[in-house]
């Protein structure tokens, strides 16, 4: 059988001992005669879990102690209304639209308040992230939102612009744990889990506690910062087996030996497909090569004539799911923490046969 390797951009593949783990405890989690879906959240066996998902996240990005994190739903779309609703307090917040996501922050933001677009690359269809000085920053901004890297268009942030104190909002849903940040530069910190953490059905947010008290009274409890702090993301029954996989995938990334480690991983596994990219006329990225994303690697065949047979013949060597967002078209390579260097070295081992056939 062929070996198969998943490029989603999300859900995403999950690393096969987590799966692997998950199955074995399907129908009995640990003596318990339950499986994880069956348990009752507030249990001793649940909390358990909660309790520990979070210390392992907290390690594995060595969050300080004034930070909550929360496991909400909704993923990252939702949060880009409850962001204004937790933060606005009747100010102007900035945004900097690099991307498709980012674009749809301020679209689904501007229903709550006064958004400033202090950035855009846009109309260079997002190839780039521009230069930090060109950024028209309010100094009065209740926050600035960013996403860092951007799933679509494949560009990624490397650094932050200098804020003078506003507090920095970043959407890390395709990147988060796959590089080493200091999370103490930001004031949120949020991210969709099922492309770097686990399944679909969970949005993790870690929130500077002096940003607690600033919602707005139409703030839904359910996605009050403040009020889901208070009860350990308890507000209302929180998506438990996603909880159970994402802690599985944090003692995984541990035992790879934590950020550090599985980031030295990702930029070998981005260079092969980049360098083979760039040493030919065949297949092109448009991204700025400083901000390249490590983990979306969007490439569009110059004859895009051949897109149906590039990817038919894909999926006949198990490189599955290479189809790029409707949005751009093309290809594009998701490459998280859980995909093997093997699938690199399959995809461009394709990449050169295809180009060796086709190629006049």
């Amino acid at each position: 059988m062929t070996q198969i390797f998943n490029f989603s951009a999300g859900p995403a593949v999950l690393p096969k001992p987590v799966l692997k783990r998950a199955q074995a405890e399907m129908l009995d989690w640990h003596g318990s005669g339950m499986s994880v879906m069956e348990m009752s959240h507030r249990g001793k066996e649940f909390m358990s879990i909660l309790v520990k998902t979070e210390a392992d996240l907290r390690t594995l990005l060595n969050i300080p102690s004034n930070y909550k994190v929360l496991f909400l739903q909704g993923g990252a779309i939702a949060e880009n209304a409850m962001i204004p609703l937790n933060l606005l307090g009747g100010k102007a917040a900035d945004y900097a639209v690099t991307g498709g996501w980012s674009k749809r922050s301020v679209e689904d933001a501007s229903a709550y308040g006064r958004i400033n677009v202090v950035a855009s690359t846009e109309a260079d269809k997002y190839t780039y992230v521009p230069e930090f000085s060109s950024w028209k920053l309010n100094k009065d901004a209740a926050y600035l939102h960013i996403c860092t890297n951007e799933t679509m268009s494949g560009v990624e942030f490397l650094d932050l612009p200098n804020t003078h104190g506003v507090p920095v909002v970043a959407d890390m849903s395709s990147h988060i744990l796959s590089r080493e940040i200091d999370v103490s530069q930001y004031g949120v910190i949020y991210g969709g889990a099922q492309k770097n953490i686990g399944p679909a059905g969970l949005c993790i947010v870690i929130v500077r506690e002096d940003l607690l008290d600033k919602a707005s009274p139409l703030t839904p409890a359910v996605f009050n910062w403040k009020t889901q702090a208070e009860n350990h993301s308890m507000i209302n029954t929180p998506a438990t087996y996603s909880i159970y996989i994402a802690g599985l995938v944090f003692e995984w990334l541990l035992e790879q030996g934590g950020v550090a480690a599985i980031e030295k991983v990702n930029i070998e596994k981005a260079k092969l497909l980049y360098d083979y990219i760039d040493s030919t006329d065949f297949y092109v990225n448009h991204v700025a090569v400083k901000n390249r994303s490590r983990m979306n690697i969007p490439f569009y065949l110059e004859d895009e004539s051949l897109n149906d047979a590039f990817l038919q013949g894909a999926q006949e060597n198990g490189l599955l799911q290479l189809k790029g967002h409707r949005a751009v078209g093309g290809m594009r390579a998701s490459i998280y923490n859980a995909m093997p260097i093997e699938g690199l070295q399959a995809l461009v081992s394709y990449m050169k046969a295809f180009e060796s056939k086709n190629s006049k």
